[in-house]
C-alpha cells in the first residue's frame, strides 16, 4: 500500500515555537514535509528568537522549506484543504480526509488570503469557542485524520519505541 501524502503549509508564520511545536506534532503524525511562505519566521530566527527545542528524534526527518507560493508544493492527486474560521467551511468533525493533502493554516495574528481559499478544494474549521494556537490547530487536525483514517499501529512495542526514556508505566489488570 502506498502511503498517502500529506504536507502541512504555513501562511506566514511568525513564531520559532509555533513551527517548532508543527514540525514535532507534523513528525508525531507521519507527515513528511512543512512548507511555509514569508519572511517572518525566517526574520524571527535571524533574531535568534527563542527556539523549541527539537533535538529529539521526532522530527529530524521533517523536511522543512520556503516557499513563495503555497500551490507550487501541489500535485496532481493532492488536495488542498485550508483550516480556518470560514463562512460555509466544514466542521471537522463532519470531515472526511482525502488521501493525499497539502492542509494550509494562517498566520498566528491573522487569516489564509481570500484567494487561498478560492482555490481549495476543501475548508474546514475546528468548532472551538475562540481560535486555537496555531501549533495546537495543527495537532487537532492531524490527530483528526490520524483517527478517522485508521491508518495507525496499535500495540505495545509502538509504546515502547516511543515513550520518554523514563516512562516504564505499565497496566497491571
Amino acid at each position: 500500500m502506498k502511503k498517502p501524502q500529506v504536507s502541512l503549509g504555513l501562511v506566514n508564520p511568525k513564531s520559532p515555537d509555533n513551527v517548532g511545536s508543527v514540525l514535532r506534532a507534523a513528525a508525531n503524525y507521519g507527515v513528511d514535509k512543512v512548507f511555509y511562505t514569508g519572511d517572518r519566521y525566517p526574520r524571527a530566527i535571524e533574531r535568534k528568537a527563542r527556539m523549541v527545542d527539537m533535538s529529539r528524534k521526532v522530527s529530524k526527518d521533517v523536511l522543512l522549506a520556503q516557499k513563495e507560493c503555497l500551490s507550487e508544493v501541489v500535485t496532481d492527486n493532492m488536495k488542498i484543504v485550508c483550516v480556518e474560521f470560514a463562512l460555509n467551511a466544514i466542521p471537522l468533525p463532519e470531515y472526511e480526509h482525502p488521501e493525499n493533502a497539502l492542509y494550509i493554516f494562517g498566520p498566528e495574528d491573522g487569516s489564509i488570503d481570500q484567494a487561498i481559499i478560492d482555490q481549495a478544494d476543501d475548508v474546514v474549521y475546528v468548532p472551538t469557542v475562540g481560535c486555537m494556537n496555531l501549533s495546537a490547530s495543527v495537532n487537532v487536525l492531524l490527530y483528526d485524520r490520524l483517527a478517522k483514517t485508521g491508518n495507525y499501529e496499535a500495540s505495545n512495542q509502538l509504546i515502547r519505541d516511543n515513550r520518554d526514556t523514563n516512562n516504564r508505566l505499565k497496566i497491571n489488570r
